[in-house]
Formats: C-alpha cells, structure tokens, sequence
C-alpha cells in the first residue's frame, strides 16, 4: 500500500486505493499491530456510580416527562385559583364579614311582597270588566307590569277574576296575565322607574333593537342596569328589555313619586290631548276623563280613585265666585289643574254626569260632543258648560 492510500489526516483512504495512485516518494513501513489501548477508554460509564443518576433519569425521556409534569402542575394552580375567586372566595367571605359594617359583605335583605296569589298583567293594558264578558261594562284598565291578586282562577269564557291593588275587582283575559312575579318585587332591583311620557318603547337592544312592546304613562317598571341614556328593565314572564331614559321618573326601588305643583300635572294631562275616548280608559290608545286624572294624578305624586263619582270627594271643594250685578259665574275663580265636575244637559238631576281639567281660564280638557276623543273645549260664563258645573276640586296647590 502506497503513502497516497491515505489523506491528509493519515487516513486510510480507500477511494485512493482503488484509484491505485502510483505517485510516491518512498516507502514508508506501517506498524503490523494495532496500538495497545490502557484504561476504560471506551468502556460504557455506570452512570449511579458517576452522577448519581439512574436509568430513567439517565434518558432525554425522562426530561420531557418533567416538562409536562411542571406545565400539568402550573395549570392546576390556575384552576384553584379561578374556582377560589368566582365560588370559593364569595361562598366564603360573606359569612366571616356577617354583621361587620363593611360595605362590601353587606346583605341585602329581600322581602318579598308577592305569593303565589298574585298575578302580572303582560299586555300594555288590559280591561277590568264587570262581567266575564266583553260586551260588559269596562271598570277600569291595568297598565303593563302592574300587579294583580287573583280572586278567581277559574276560566269563564276565557277570563278570571282579579282584584287590583287598590281593591277593584273584577275579570280580565286570562291570556293577559302572567304568574312571574319577579319584574314587580322592588327588592330584586335596583331602580324604580315611572313613564311620565304619553308611552315608551321597550326594545330588544339598548341601540338598533326591534320593539318588544309600548308602555304608557304611569306604567311601573323595575331596572337592573343603567347606562347612558338607558336602563335595562325587568319584564314580565322573566324577559329584559331597554327603555330610554328620557320620559321616565327614577326612584329607589320603595319610593314613591313626590308631589309637584299644578302646572306638572297641567303639563302631563295636556300630553294626552286628543286621545281615543274609551269609557274608564287609562291609555293614549283609549282613554276618559277620570282615567286621565288618575295617571296624571299618580306620575306627580297624587294618589286618587280610579272612577269619577270617588275623584268627586278628593281635594278641597273650591268656592265658586259670581259677578253680583249679573249673577255670571267668574272664570278666573276656577283655577288650572281644577277638577270640574257637571250635571247632565239633557235632565234637571244636579247628580255627576261628565268631568273636565281646567288647563286655564275658560279652557277645560274634556270628552268632546261626540264623545270620540278628549280634547279642549273653552266656555264663557254664558254657555251652557258654566251652567252644569255642579262642584269644582282642587287637587294641586301653586
């Protein structure tokens, strides 16, 4: 074998070989025995005796093990403390603060002021009919969200029997009510709000809902969420809804409206003018005289009776004034917000036939003579209206 067999690291090199390069210097001798090899060289360590590993630690197998063990480990403690501050630590805390005046930890005690006895009226309103029967008399109506006892649950003709709160009773659609009670119990909620407009829609979305359903004036709603410019309201049968804020009295969820002067209740009963008259109806879409009074009545913090002969009796009387040389009567002594109250034009009988709102001097807010909408008439003190006013009530102050 020739020196150019080999590479430049003295290397056997057996392409060199096979090409049988001829090219040498000399000769050159190569020892016949491989050298002597001492010691372990080569020899296979034992790692217990070396490191102190043993097998398994030994392989790169083991190491990723221990990776997913640490990353197993780190997602754990995550969970713990997710679970500790969403159910743990709520479950928990209240009671270690129990009867402490921190803010945080303060109960809310609920009572609840509705059984099972009480129903929801799930419709803008419904009418209360003296019969089980539409072709019978309409008491009165009861707004959206107000509730109802149940007097009767037995359908008749698609009706039961119901007292309102303020202890009228009588039938309503059955359909027309809901047994949920939540959207009416002040201590599940935060607001108490009261449409003071004509009516309100209630949409599916704060911004670019669709319409669930309109409420009208003196229509209770209880709110949970409030934002800018709107509230988010409890509904009956469980629903949300939003409500502008415009057009609605805020109050504590136990509170009642504050009585204001006349001219707010002159203002409010000027927005229903030229309603649809309906015999005792409390809505824009039908309404009376005595209807009109109460919700305007109630949205600016005065309680009255429902029907016409009771709002007779309420307030002061107020003393009509007469010009002694003509005997006319003086229509400035009939004050705005005055309820005037007049016998029939067709008997002699002085008792209570039809009502009117004086909104001025000469002006008052009554069925008109066809008696198809509530709209303003004015009189002097020679017309017929002057001379059927039986009594004059004063429910508003200046």
């Amino acid at each position: 074998m020739k020196i150019k067999d080999y590479d430049d690291k003295g290397l056997f090199d057996e392409k060199k070989k096979k090409a049988k390069v001829r090219n040498y210097e000399g000769k050159i001798d190569l020892p016949d025995d491989k050298p002597e090899i001492k010691g372990d060289y080569g020899q296979a360590e034992n790692m217990l005796d070396m490191w102190g590993l043993d097998k398994e630690e030994a392989t790169l197998g083991r190491k990723k093990r221990r990776r997913f063990i640490r990353l197993g480990i780190a997602i754990l403690a995550a969970i713990i403390v997710v679970v500790s501050i969403f159910y743990i630590l709520p479950a928990v805390l209240p009671g270690l603060f129990k009867g402490t005046n921190i803010e945080l930890f303060v109960e809310k005690k609920v009572n609840l002021e509705y059984n099972e006895s009480y129903r929801v009226v799930n419709y803008y309103c419904a009418d209360l009919m003296t019969e089980p029967d539409p072709t019978s008399e309409r008491i009165t109506q009861v707004l959206y969200n107000e509730p109802v006892i149940l007097v009767d649950g037995q359908e008749n003709n698609g009706y039961v029997k119901i007292r309102t709160t303020d202890g009228i009773e009588g039938y309503v659609k059955n359909f027309r009510l809901t047994d949920s009670t939540e959207s009416v119990e002040p201590d599940l909620h935060l607001y108490k709000l009261i449409v003071s407009d004509t009516y309100k829609n209630v949409m599916t979305h704060a911004s670019n809902g669709t319409l669930i359903t309109k409420v009208m004036m003196n229509t209770v709603l209880y709110a949970d969420v409030k934002r800018d410019g709107v509230y988010q309201v409890a509904l009956p049968n469980g629903d949300k809804g939003w409500i502008g804020s415009s057009g609605v009295i805020e109050l504590g969820t136990r509170e009642n409206t504050q009585k204001v002067s006349c001219r707010y209740f002159v203002s409010s009963v000027l927005s229903q003018s030229n309603a649809t008259y309906i015999d005792n109806g409390l809505t824009l879409k039908g309404l009376s005289v005595n209807g009109l009074v109460y919700i305007c009545a109630d949205v600016n913090g005065v309680k009255l009776p429902r029907s016409m002969q009771e709002q007779s009796q309420m307030g002061q009387e107020v003393e009509l004034q007469y010009d002694v040389v003509t005997g006319d009567l003086l229509l400035d002594s009939i004050e705005p917000g005055d309820l005037v109250f007049l016998k029939s034009p067709y008997s002699e009988s002085d008792e209570i036939y039809e009502m009117g709102v004086c909104t001025d001097t000469g002006v008052l807010l009554m069925v008109s003579q066809a008696k198809t909408t509530i709209r303003l008439r004015t009189f002097k003190a020679t017309d017929d209206i002057a001379q059927r006013i039986v009594s004059v009530r004063r429910i508003f102050e200046e």
